[in-house]
């Protein structure tokens, strides 16, 4: 099995294709794309799927993330199951 590179500066896609961009360029494009859909259809467009493998911590602030920050209330985990 041939051993795949990985990633290692971010990607954005310009006319169909992608190409390297510095770090701040790929977070302002993400950060203009959430605000483009909280405008668009508000913050119950968003959800989030946190992980039971992650800390009691990071799942903490997840949820307060996408309570606070973002709105919405759209949050589960596989804790549950």
């Amino acid at each position: 099995m041939a051993r795949r590179e990985r990633l290692t500066v971010p990607m954005v896609r310009d006319n169909g294709s992608l190409r390297e961009a510095t770090w701040d360029e790929a977070l302002s494009r993400a950060a203009a794309g959430f605000n483009q859909v909280l405008e668009q259809h508000g913050p119950q467009a968003f959800g989030m799927f946190s992980c039971s493998k992650a800390t009691n911590e990071m799942n903490y602030i997840a949820q307060k993330f996408i309570r606070t920050v973002v709105g919405s209330n759209n949050i589960d985990s596989c804790n549950r199951t």
